[in-house]
C-alpha cells in the first residue's frame, strides 16, 4: 500500500476527529441550569355499581372543566330501586297514620276509663261512708257493688294504657320503617348521581378505560384525569445550594416546545440528599450531591408528565 495515501488517509481521520471535537465540545462545558422533570398525579374516576357504559363523553387527551359530565353508567336498577323505594315511603306513610289515629283514639279511651273510675271512686267513698254511718244492710251491699265498679274501673283504666303504649310502639315501628325506606331512597339517590360521575376540578383527560356499551365492574377505574393542580415541577439543587430553595419562592424553568416565561413556586423541599437520579444523569452532574424540590408551576396547562425541564438557579434568599 502506497505510504502517501496512509498519511493523507490519516489526516482526513484525523480532521474529521476535530471537527466532531470541536462541534461536540460546547455540550461538556458546565452549565448552571438545574435539571428536573414535570410529574403528575392522575385520579382514577370509577362508579359504585356494576354496569355497562351508557355514554363516554370524553375522550383521551381531552381538556375539561369543574363539574364536566365523564361518562354514565346503566342506571336502569338504580331507578328501580329508588322507585321500589318511593313506594315503600308512601306504605309506611300511610301506617305511620293508620297508627298514630289508633293510638289517639286509645288516648282517648285511656282518658275516659280515668274519668270513670274517679266517678267509681267517688260512689265507692260515699258508700263506704253510708256504711260507717250505720244504714244497714242495704249500705253494705251498695258499698260493696260500688268499691267492685270501682275496681272495675281501675282495671280498665290499666287495659287502655297498654293498648295505648301497643299502639304508641306501633306508631315506633311504622315511623322506622317509614325511615328505613326513605334511607332506602336517599341512598339509591345518591348512587344514582354517582353513576354519572363530574370531573371534580380542571384537568386533563389522561386515558380512557372503557368505551360506551363495554362493561365495567363496581369501583373499577373508567377514566383517568391528571388534574391541573396535581402536576408538579420536580427539580434537584445541588447540596451547596439547597438553603436558597425555600419554600414561597418561585423559580423560573423552560423545557423544549414550551412558551417562555414559565415559572413554579415552591412547595416542598426533600430533607434528605441523594445522589442524581438517572433520569438526569449527565456528564455534569455525575456524583453529585442533590435534594429534590418540588413546586407547583404557576400555569400547568400544557405540561406533560415525564417532561424534562431546565430550571434557572436561585441567588442568595434576601
Amino acid at each position: 500500500m502506497n505510504p502517501q495515501r496512509l498519511i493523507v488517509g490519516g489526516l482526513g481521520l484525523a480532521a474529521v476527529v476535530l471537527a466532531i471535537v470541536v462541534a461536540v465540545a460546547p455540550t461538556w462545558r458546565a452549565t448552571d441550569k438545574l435539571s428536573g422533570y414535570i410529574e403528575g398525579e392522575p385520579l382514577y374516576l370509577a362508579a359504585p355499581i356494576s354496569g355497562a357504559i351508557e355514554r363516554m363523553s370524553v375522550e383521551r387527551g381531552d381538556r375539561v372543566l369543574a363539574g364536566a359530565p365523564l361518562f354514565v353508567v346503566d342506571t336502569r336498577t338504580l331507578v328501580a330501586s329508588q322507585a321500589e323505594a318511593a313506594g315503600q315511603i308512601v306504605q309506611a306513610r300511610s301506617a305511620v297514620s293508620a297508627a298514630e289515629a289508633t293510638r289517639a283514639q286509645l288516648a282517648a279511651n285511656v282518658a275516659a276509663a280515668r274519668t270513670n273510675a274517679a266517678e267509681a271512686d267517688r260512689e265507692a267513698a260515699r258508700a263506704a261512708r253510708l256504711v260507717a254511718l250505720g244504714h244497714g244492710a242495704e249500705a253494705i251491699q251498695d258499698a260493696q257493688k260500688a268499691q267492685a265498679e270501682a275496681d272495675s274501673a281501675h282495671a280498665a283504666v290499666t287495659a287502655a294504657e297498654r293498648q295505648a303504649a301497643a299502639a304508641a310502639a306501633q306508631v315506633g315501628g311504622a315511623g322506622g320503617q317509614l325511615g328505613e325506606a326513605q334511607g332506602r331512597r336517599s341512598d339509591a339517590a345518591a348512587r344514582l348521581d354517582q353513576a354519572t360521575p363530574v370531573a371534580p376540578t380542571a384537568g386533563r383527560i389522561e386515558d380512557v378505560f372503557f368505551q360506551t356499551g363495554e362493561w365495567a365492574a363496581a369501583n373499577q377505574p373508567v377514566v383517568s384525569l391528571l388534574p391541573d393542580d396535581r402536576v408538579r415541577l420536580r427539580f434537584f439543587a445541588p447540596e451547596r445550594q439547597v438553603a436558597r430553595y425555600r419554600i414561597g419562592r418561585r423559580v423560573r424553568f423552560s423545557c423544549d416546545g414550551c412558551p417562555a416565561g414559565l415559572t413554579a413556586v415552591i412547595n416542598y423541599v426533600s430533607p434528605r440528599p441523594e445522589f442524581t437520579p438517572p433520569v438526569i444523569y449527565s456528564l455534569q452532574s455525575r456524583d453529585r450531591l442533590v435534594f429534590l424540590v418540588e413546586a407547583r408551576p404557576s400555569d400547568p396547562r400544557g405540561l406533560t408528565p415525564g417532561l424534562p425541564v431546565d430550571v434557572d438557579p436561585l441567588g442568595a434568599a434576601p
